[in-house]
C-alpha cells in the first residue's frame, strides 16, 4: 500500500470518527498513535508520548494560561462592565454610537484575553440587553456582537496564533504581532459599516436622547472614563514592557494576570467565588487546548513521516502545474469550505499539518500565512450550520432573536472578513510591517 493510500486512509477515517461526535483531540490522537503503531511498530508508538514531551518543554505555551487566566479576572470581577458603561455613556449621543462602543469594547477584550467565547460572554450578557432597551434593530447588534467577538482570535494575545505557532514553529511574539494591523483594519471596517449603516437607516441604530445624556454630568462622565479605562492600562502595561525588552513573553502574561488580581482588589471585588469561578475557567480551557496540541503534534508527524507534504506539493505543482499563488487560493478555499462543518481548533489540527508546511515550501512567509489562516478561522466561528459562535449566540440571547435573525445578522460581517482576508493577501506588509520592525528584521 502506498503512502499517498495510508494518508488518505487516515484522514478518511479521522472524518468519519468525528461524525460519531467524539472530542476532536481524542479522534485525532488516537488516528494518529494508532497509524504510527500499525506503520512502524511499537517505536511508531511513542510518537504520542514524544508528542506530550515536546508541550511540555515549549516554553511559551505558558502564556496561554496566564493570558486566560487575566481575562476571566477582568469578565469575573465585573471589571469588564465598567468598560461598556464607559463606551455607553461617551458614545451613545452618535448614531449607531452604542454598537460602535461594542466594537471598541470588543478590541479590548481581545487584547486581554485572547478568545472568543469570552468577548461573546461579555457582549452578549451586557452589551445585547441594553442595544436592545434602546431601540436598536436586532439583527445587526447581534451582528455586532458575534462579529467582534472572533476579534480574540486575531488581536494579541491571541490563543489561536499560539497553537498555530506550535504547529508551524513560528515565534508567537512575532505572531501576535502581525494580527495587529489586521485586527484593527478588521474592526474599523466594521465600525465603517454600522457608520454608513445607520446612516442611510436611523431607525437601526438611534442615538441616546438629551434626556438620558443629561443624566450623567461631567464629572460622571470622567468617573466612568477612569473605571474603564483600567483594562486598557493592564494592557498597555503588559506590552509595554514587552516590547521594551524589559520582560520576556511568558514573563508580560504573569504581569497581566497578577495586574487583573490587583485591579479586582482595588475595586473590592476579589472575593473567593471570583477566584474559584476565575481559576475553573482558566483550568477548562487550558486543558482542552493542551490536548488538542498534542494530538496535532502526534497526528502531524505521521503526517510528515508519510512525505503527505511533498505528494501534496508534487501534485499541485508538478502534475496540475498551478502557480505558487494558485494553491494558496485553493488552500484557503478549502479552510473557509471546511469552516462551514468544522471549528478553528478542529481545521488546524486536520488540515494546517498538511497546509502550513506545503505554505512554506512554495516561499510564502508562515507568520503572514498565520494571519490569513486565523481570518479564515473568524469566517469558521460565524459561518452555518456548525458557526460556534451562532449556537453561543443563540444560547445567551433573549427569546426575540430568533436563529433566522442570527444567521441572517452574520452576511454583512462575514463579507467584510472575506474583504480583509483578500486586503491582506494582496498586500502583505500590513501583517509583517509590524513584526519586522519590532524584532528587527
Amino acid at each position: 500500500m502506498s503512502y499517498e493510500v495510508i494518508a488518505l486512509l487516515m484522514f478518511s477515517g479521522m472524518m468519519l470518527l468525528l461524525l460519531t461526535g467524539q472530542r476532536v483531540f481524542a479522534v485525532i490522537g488516537f488516528v494518529g498513535a494508532f497509524a504510527a503503531l500499525m506503520l512502524w511498530g511499537e517505536g511508531g508508538a511513542e510518537m504520542s508520548f514524544t508528542a506530550i514531551m515536546k508541550v511540555m518543554k515549549w516554553y511559551p505555551l505558558l502564556t496561554l494560561p496566564l493570558f486566560v487566566f487575566m481575562g476571566y479576572m477582568l469578565a469575573e470581577s465585573h471589571i469588564a462592565d465598567d468598560l461598556y458603561k464607559m463606551f455607553h455613556v461617551w458614545m451613545g449621543p452618535v448614531r449607531g454610537g452604542l454598537a460602535i462602543g461594542t466594537i471598541f469594547m470588543m478590541v479590548i477584550i481581545s487584547a486581554i484575553n485572547g478568545l472568543s467565547v469570552a468577548g461573546m460572554a461579555v457582549g452578549a450578557t451586557i452589551a445585547l440587553p441594553e442595544l436592545l432597551r434602546r431601540g436598536y434593530d436586532k439583527t445587526m447588534v447581534t451582528g455586532v456582537i458575534q462579529a467582534g467577538s472572533t476579534l480574540g482570535i486575531l488581536v494579541p494575545p491571541s490563543v489561536v496564533l499560539v497553537l498555530y505557532g506550535m504547529i508551524a514553529r513560528q515565534p508567537v511574539g512575532n505572531l501576535w504581532m502581525a494580527g495587529v494591523f489586521p485586527g484593527l483594519l478588521m474592526a474599523g471596517l466594521f465600525i465603517l459599516y454600522i457608520v454608513i449603516r445607520c446612516l442611510i437607516q436611523p431607525n437601526l441604530g438611534p442615538a441616546l436622547s438629551k434626556a438620558e445624556r443629561d443624566e450623567y454630568s461631567l464629572a460622571d462622565k470622567v468617573r466612568l472614563l477612569r473605571a474603564g479605562l483600567v483594562p486598557l492600562a493592564i494592557f498597555i502595561s503588559m506590552t509595554g514592557l514587552f516590547l521594551s525588552g524589559i520582560t520576556s513573553l511568558v514573563e508580560s502574561s504573569a504581569v497581566g494576570a497578577v495586574a487583573s488580581i490587583g485591579a479586582a482588589f482595588l475595586r473590592g471585588r476579589l472575593t473567593w467565588h471570583v477566584l474559584h469561578q476565575t481559576t475553573r475557567k482558566t483550568l477548562a480551557i487550558s486543558c482542552m487546548f493542551f490536548w488538542i496540541i498534542t494530538a496535532a503534534l502526534c497526528f502531524g508527524a505521521v503526517f510528515d513521516g508519510l512525505g503527505a507534504v511533498k505528494s501534496v506539493e508534487r501534485l499541485f505543482i508538478g502534475d496540475l502545474g498551478l502557480e505558487p499563488w494558485q494553491v494558496l487560493v485553493l488552500m484557503q478555499a478549502t479552510f473557509l469550505i471546511l469552516g462551514i462543518f468544522l471549528d478553528d481548533t478542529a481545521m488546524l489540527v486536520i488540515v494546517a499539518p498538511l497546509f502550513i508546511p506545503l505554505a512554506g515550501a512554495l516561499g510564502f512567509d508562515l507568520v503572514w500565512y498565520g494571519v490569513l489562516y486565523t481570518i479564515t478561522c473568524q469566517i469558521a466561528y460565524l459561518t452555518p450550520p456548525f458557526g460556534y459562535n451562532l449556537f453561543l449566540m443563540r444560547a445567551m440571547a433573549p427569546p426575540e432573536v430568533t436563529l433566522p435573525d442570527i444567521y441572517r445578522s452574520i452576511v454583512p460581517f462575514v463579507g467584510i472578513m472575506l474583504l480583509t482576508l483578500l486586503i491582506i493577501g494582496l498586500f502583505p506588509g500590513i501583517a509583517t510591517w509590524l513584526p519586522n520592525y519590532v524584532y528587527g528584521k
